[in-house]
């Protein structure tokens, strides 16, 4: 067995840069380790883009690669994401009853040592009618009126509301290989023609056309769906969860804004249809929009209309691009000397903004299980374990926004809440939460995507119904969390005195970018 000194990253894009960035900062020269980080791609390939949305994890990304929050705003035309507002999900439109929830980044409020205050909405301390959202945390009142998750004086990443970013993923990836090059992270622009295996079955080589035979210790395969080196050489099987999330197609289009001074919304804006669900994310100078849809209850042809109608007149001259989703994740992502990140290891759909997500993960799990001495079987089967285990969750969490809908106004509807498409353990949980609202323990953290909080509220955001009735001995603080809701309101009109518009922040990070980027030119050149 030898030491690891050579990794080559095969694929850019966002996958391929983020991940060569973590590993310059944690093992390569940076580090002051002597481990070389070599990434090949092909200059023919473009970016894969689906939704541009990201989860709070970012943010702490972004710091320990070296990424500077005015920047990344700036150079990716970024906007901040307080969380997603689910339209017509539980009831089509048009139908009696509220017709949108929020799902925020905000932990529910509770001050210390003070009630969960779950339970108690469950119980009405909030008032009739008050959404779990709205009850527990300001931010919905903060993302209603257009208003920023953190003020202009914050430092980077920090701000009082939780929040995560849209972003233009052609930007994002540029700006990626930019900072990974000024860490060293090595750079060549080649085809692979064939990938070589030795006597055990492990990667010896990559063949390119143009600068031949590549050879490292360690593999990491950033191909996208195609999986040149996962799938196509060492052949780990892909397990399909198209039977539970069956939306395989997308398509996106890029929409102007109607003026430059356009209030832009500091959320996701997820609009179920008859087939999917359309995705319509602010960035600076434009609007993301895209229909996600299965091909199994509708054809290309009624989706594009579907999405034309959304869009609205005046837009036809916008040609949408569309895509085809491989939905589902490799059994293994680690095989010998090789490990896939980003969607050669799998792909779920873009609803609650997994991809990124789980890129982060699997970057993060590489550079810090990072096997120094070459003994790469303990950290695979360590880092398969837990890839494994959070695809299986995410699947469960998204499943869950389905599968309690009241929609019967189409197949696609009906299907998704037949019990024969809802996998036992998300059939297990729900049966729990019947009679108690989900709790911490019902999560292993370390294997999770999404906090407690999430569940919560999307689960009650879709109307789940939770019976209290034998257990309300166990929550004898009524009065004390009736105050605390009544305590929300009232902090949520000073918070909006406090946080400035959405637009009005985006303006002055991008020119405090732009001032700082000037002051060290000018210094540079003097």
């Amino acid at each position: 067995m030898n030491p690891i000194k050579q990794v080559l990253i095969v694929g850019g894009g966002t996958a391929g840069w983020l991940t060569a960035a973590f590993l310059a900062k944690t093992v390569g020269a940076t580090s002051g380790e002597s481990v070389q980080i070599t990434l090949v791609e092909s200059k023919e390939i473009g970016i894969f883009g689906v939704g541009e949305g990201t989860f709070p994890s970012i943010r702490g990304t972004l710091a320990a690669i070296g990424i500077d929050e005015a920047r990344f705003v700036r150079e990716c035309n970024a906007t901040f994401k307080q969380g997603i507002k689910f339209v017509d999900w539980v009831r089509p439109q048009g139908a009696v009853g509220i017709d949108h929830y929020f799902h925020p980044f905000s932990l529910p409020s509770q001050r210390a040592g003070g009630p969960e205050l779950l339970p108690y909405w469950l119980q009405g301390a909030a008032g009739a009618g008050v959404p779990f959202a709205e009850a527990a945390t300001m931010q919905k009142r903060v993302a209603d009126a257009s208003h920023a998750p953190k003020r202009m004086d914050d430092g980077d990443f920090l701000g009082p509301m939780n929040y995560a970013y849209h972003f233009d993923a052609g930007r994002f990836a540029t700006l990626l290989s930019d900072h990974g090059k000024s860490l060293g992270v090595k750079h060549i622009l080649a085809n692979v023609k064939q990938v070589e295996l030795d006597a055990y079955g492990a990667i010896s080589a990559i063949v390119t056309q143009e600068a031949g035979r590549l050879t490292a210790d360690l593999y990491i395969d950033c191909t996208g769906f195609r999986a040149r080196l996962i799938g196509e050489a060492l052949g780990s099987p892909f397990h399909k969860v198209d039977d539970v999330l069956f939306a395989d197609r997308a398509l996106a289009v890029q929409v102007p804004y109607p003026q430059a001074d356009t209030a832009i919304p500091s959320y996701t804006i997820s609009t179920a249809k008859e087939a999917g669900w359309i995705w319509d994310i602010g960035l600076q100078q434009r609007r993301g929009v895209g229909y996600v849809y299965s091909s199994r209850h509708t054809d290309d042809t009624r989706a594009e209309q579907v999405l034309r109608d959304y869009i609205g007149a005046g837009n036809e001259n916008l040609t949408p691009r569309s895509l085809k989703l491989n939905v589902g994740y490799r059994e293994a992502h680690w095989v010998k000397n090789c490990v896939a990140v980003g969607l050669s290891g799998g792909f779920l759909e873009p609803l609650e903004a997994s991809g990124i997500g789980l890129i982060e993960t699997a970057a993060y799990l590489v550079s810090f299980l990072f096997p120094f001495n070459g003994d790469l079987e303990p950290v695979a089967k360590l880092f398969n374990h837990q890839m494994k285990e959070r695809y299986e969750r995410i699947v469960d969490f998204v499943k869950m926004h389905y599968c309690l809908s009241q929609r019967t106004d189409s197949t696609f509807w009906t299907d998704n809440t037949n019990p024969a498409s809802i996998p036992d353990t998300l059939k297990e949980k729900l049966a729990m939460w019947r009679c108690r609202p989900p709790h911490r323990l019902d999560f292993i953290i370390d294997l999770e995507m999404y906090p407690p909080s999430s569940w919560q509220y999307v689960l009650y955001g879709m109307e789940f119904q939770t019976k209290l009735n034998a257990n309300t001995v166990s929550y004898p603080r009524f009065e004390e969390a009736k105050k605390e809701f009544q305590m929300i309101a009232q902090m949520s009109q000073r918070a909006l005195a406090n946080l400035p518009p959405h637009r009005t922040l985006i303006g002055h990070l991008c020119a405090k970018d732009y001032m700082t980027a000037s002051k060290a030119a000018v210094k540079q050149v003097g």
